[in-house]
């Protein structure tokens, strides 16, 4: 019996000790970010009641427009999470802290200096018209930026913690990190709604000042208890510590900075074209078919770091069959993204009623997008996991360059509105989705050379 159940866990891939501590994760990670999720839809019509349809769509602008900032860790976070996996892998204590110690200080060193920059840059900032609101806000948006930008600046050194659990195969944690943020943002709500009416400067600070204070005290913690071993200091700061992570990082900043112009830049020109007012359903879309990625990425998150021990040990059976298996999930949740398309009137009119809108072809526009990351995901994390990110970023590039004026020529002269701004994103997506999977098959059948094998 004994033989027969390793024999059926080594079929379906749950044999190895690798992929049992990725399955606890995946179970934990499902039930913390499966309460984040939810909690996540109650906090949508609560936010919108309290802030109203024009203050929510300028908020998510303005927390696009803030995602801008997150390069500037300059792949570090990235970096660190691959070369902090290989030394866990080979117990080098040492050099595993010079690469905390180091991450830590050169992005807390990048997040003051750009606090002070933006500071100074802020005066000089019209945010009422860059956002296309009521220039009755410029003062108050200009407050609400200050607090943000800084409460942004800490989450981007404290967020690292996170990267040392994933980097030690403990991926689950950041989901409870999320869930217990979430938890203290949605309590916050509800006071401010008993308190207080539709201002969008203590929504602001609260939305991203508490999720700043979670990780700093979390910080405290585990730096004097679970990882005490890798408590960074500033004696381990040194070059040849620096320099593999940012290596590395580097391409996944420029992937990351490609990403965020790809993705963020939907909020802008919706708002700069149609106004402020028409990103709110763009947004409950967006939000609507989330679910779909946070259900993909809870699973596929923790096999980023197995994909880097399991590639660094050449164990390509492993990769293959977790691949696989992968893929088998990407098919399940397409299913489930046509299904979500085909119901969603209804469920748009349950979770925000019927005074807002979301057009069908914003609707399926957005499954359509949604529909191939799942296809590419599986091949991309592989990818992101050996290090083999060059033809990912040169392909970033290009489509994060082509994406405004693409997006802009649909929904404007092709008059298609907020769904042409989608359809261009969208567009601009699917090279990925075929080129992940080919570079993938190259790589795993040894096959790969040049731009493939980098």
């Amino acid at each position: 019996m004994k033989d027969l159940l390793i024999a059926l866990s080594e079929k379906v891939g749950i044999y190895s000790l690798r992929t049992k501590n990725i399955t606890k994760h995946i179970g934990l990670s499902l039930l913390y970010k499966g309460g984040s999720i939810i909690i996540s839809f109650i906090l949508l019509p609560l936010t919108l009641n309290y802030l109203g349809e024009t203050n929510y769509g300028v908020w998510v602008t303005v927390a696009s427009f803030i995602s801008w900032f997150s390069f500037f860790d300059i792949g570090l976070g990235n970096g660190l999470r691959n070369k902090l996996t290989e030394a866990m892998a080979n117990r080098n204590e040492r050099i595993a802290r010079g690469y905390v110690s180091s991450a830590y200080f050169t992005v807390g060193a990048i997040s003051i200096i750009l606090i002070f920059i933006f500071i100074i840059a802020n005066h000089f900032i019209n945010w009422s018209v860059l956002l296309n609101t009521d220039g009755i806000l410029d003062s108050q948006l200009r407050l609400l930026m200050s607090f943000v930008f800084v409460f942004f600046c800490v989450q981007l050194v404290a967020k690292l913690i996170t990267t040392i659990y994933i980097s030690d195969q403990k991926p689950s944690v950041q989901g409870l990190v999320g869930f217990f943020t979430q938890i203290l943002i949605l309590l916050a709500v509800w006071l401010l709604m008993k308190t207080t009416t539709g201002s969008l400067l203590y929504f602001g600070i609260l939305f991203t000042g508490i999720p700043a204070i979670v990780l700093l005290v979390f910080n405290f913690f585990v730096f004097n208890s679970t990882y005490k071993k890798y408590y960074p200091t500033i004696k381990l700061w040194k070059k040849k510590y620096v320099s593999p992570i940012m290596g590395l990082g580097v391409n996944f900043l420029l992937i990351q900075i490609s990403g965020i112009l790809l993705y963020s830049t939907d909020n802008i020109i919706i708002s700069q074209l149609f106004g402020p007012k028409e990103v709110t359903p763009y947004s409950i879309a967006f939000k609507y078919f989330s679910i779909i990625a946070m259900i993909m990425n809870i699973i596929i998150t923790p096999y980023w770091s197995g994909f880097t021990e399991a590639y660094a040990v050449k164990d390509f059976k492993w990769i293959r069959k977790s691949v696989k298996n992968l893929n088998k999930m990407s098919i399940i949740l397409i299913v489930a993204t046509i299904l979500m398309i085909c119901v969603s009137d209804k469920i748009y009119r349950l979770w925000v009623g019927d005074t807002i809108v979301v057009p069908f072809f914003v609707t399926l526009f957005m499954g359509i997008y949604f529909i191939g990351v799942l296809v590419a995901q599986p091949f991309t994390f592989f990818l992101n996991g050996s290090g083999k990110v060059r033809l990912q970023l040169f392909q970033s590039i290009v489509v994060a360059v082509l994406n405004i004026p693409l997006s802009i020529y649909l929904a404007k002269y092709l008059e298609l509105g907020i769904a042409g701004v989608i359809l261009g994103t969208t567009i601009c997506f699917l090279p990925g989705v075929f080129l992940s999977p080919i570079q993938y098959f190259k790589i795993i059948n040894n096959k790969a050379i040049g731009i493939w094998n980098k």
